[in-house]
């Protein structure tokens, strides 16, 4: 049986069949392209990784060449007198690979010493006590952003003078 374009009353069925395999085709290419980028479940822990055994053997009256030894290098220190040290952990998840990363979990494992660089007071913040913000920035905010704004308003006031 031989079926040429364009007879009236020819059947479809084999474009239809051919037409199929080719969605069939493009669906199964499409479900394995995107198959890498979904169902992963990637939570990363960037920064200090705080060992609650460890945390423990922090004592108030310790010096600070003590919690050095006991925790290493703090991730950031206080940047008036250095009378505080933080070591900081972070938890990011992305469900999808090409989506952003999302923070989980913050942990800052705060020491404060005193004027004689012992251990006056340990605290252990959590996501919920405090807002998250990037420690890296590239960007500086500026006061003079605003002045165009002013400076317009004052320009206007001085048309009506």
């Amino acid at each position: 049986m031989r079926f040429e374009v364009g007879n009236v009353g020819e059947p479809m069925w084999p474009r239809r069949r051919a037409a199929r395999k080719h969605m069939v085709l493009a669906a199964i290419v499409a479900m394995v392209g995107l198959g890498g980028c979904l169902g992963t479940q990637d939570q990363i822990v960037h920064g200090y990784q705080l060992n609650s055994k460890t945390v423990e053997q922090v004592k108030i009256g310790s010096s600070a060449e003590q919690i050095l030894v006991l925790m290493g290098t703090p991730t950031t220190t206080s940047t008036v007198g250095g009378d505080a040290w933080y070591y900081i952990s972070q938890t990011t998840s992305r469900p999808v690979k090409f989506m952003p990363p999302k923070v989980v979990d913050q942990k800052v494992f705060a020491i404060y010493f005193d004027k004689a660089k012992k251990v006056e007071r340990v605290a252990n913040y959590g996501l919920e006590d405090g807002k998250v913000f990037d420690f890296v920035s590239r960007t500086t905010p500026t006061a003079g952003a605003e002045s165009n704004m002013l400076k317009g308003m004052l320009l206007n006031l001085l048309k009506f003078g």
